[in-house]
């Protein structure tokens, strides 16, 4: 009798607080439902990794198939190529990236002119709202080999696009050119947050600006650097398609250096149409993905267990 009673006491203190937060909760059901849509309710598609889909037969008519879909990568002859190349480009855009975004955030930070630091800030943030299908033109239209401005300018025309051996420095470059002014946004909202007081004092004790730099900007910034880190290690195998895709196309000449594990499976759904491939494709980088993310967050654990994610 007691249980019971305690039972229906939690349930109207449970329902007390909903009626009390009703207003909350209807705020946070729309992001709820679209996670819910559109992240978990697909991930019964995984299953089709596991088997021979046909589409008179549905995903779950067509019959099993083990692991044959994850074969095909492997045996492709190219597995190790696409997953170096994924990884190493990530690890470029992460590692150069952050380096990048960090050291405007402080310019911007030290600039004292209102107008000019919006205006520089503003045309920072500009390339992140182009298409990778603007910027792959506005690329093509400066390292055309015919009509391109590099080659208007050069006394000895160079052909970039055969030349892979320039594409890793080409692809790193553009991809901080468009992202870069996103997350120096982070930043430099991360150090606007600084109390002012602890610069004061540091003024008061004599330090100069690279000192103030070192010893209370980075070290305020330090654990937002940390954090995007570990979120940018949640896509390590994951390369962005439409960067790739758009600049590269099918140029078989510069895929050594710039294939990657998306255009792969891309590529080779144009000429199969294997669903099940494509999945197991899909599954394989979350795995890895995952795997990666737990092990950094591991380490940096071990480092500083304030720093982690979980």
């Amino acid at each position: 009798m007691v249980s019971n009673n305690r039972l229906m006491n939690s349930i109207s203190s449970f329902f007390r607080q909903v009626i009390r937060y009703r207003t909350f909760l209807l705020m946070i059901m729309i992001p709820f439902i679209y996670i819910i849509v559109f992240s978990y309710i697909p991930m019964g598609g995984l299953v089709l990794a596991f088997k021979d889909y046909k589409y008179r037969l549905g995903i779950f008519g067509s019959p099993w198939i083990g692991l044959k879909n994850f074969s095909y990568f492997f045996i492709s002859g190219a597995a190790g190529r696409v997953v170096r190349n994924t990884l190493l480009y990530n690890l470029a855009f992460i590692v150069i990236g952050m380096i990048i975004e960090v050291f405007f955030a402080i310019i911007l930070s030290e600039i004292r002119g209102k107008y000019f630091k919006k205006l520089t800030q503003s045309m920072m943030l500009l390339p992140f709202f182009i298409s990778w299908v603007v910027a792959s033109s506005i690329l093509y239209s400066i390292l055309s080999y015919e009509y391109g401005l590099l080659n208007n300018v050069l006394s000895e025309p160079v052909n970039v696009y055969a030349n892979p051996a320039l594409w890793p420095f080409i692809l790193v470059f553009l991809r901080i050119w468009k992202s870069s002014g996103y997350g120096c946004v982070i930043y430099l909202a991360n150090i606007t947050s600084i109390d002012s007081q602890v610069y004061e004092a540091a003024d008061i004790d004599g330090a100069n600006i690279w000192q103030k730099i070192v010893y209370i900007t980075l070290q305020h910034l330090r654990p937002t650097m940390v954090i995007m880190f570990l979120l940018a290690m949640g896509n390590m195998f994951r390369g962005d398609f439409g960067m790739f895709y758009q600049t590269i196309k099918n140029n078989g000449i510069l895929l050594p250096y710039t294939d990657i594990i998306d255009t792969f499976v891309f590529r080779a759904l144009l000429s199969s149409s294997d669903v099940g491939m494509s999945a197991a494709s899909g599954l394989l980088q979350s795995v890895l993905c995952f795997l990666t993310v737990v092990t950094a967050n591991f380490i940096v654990t071990k480092i500083d267990p304030e720093y982690a994610l979980f």
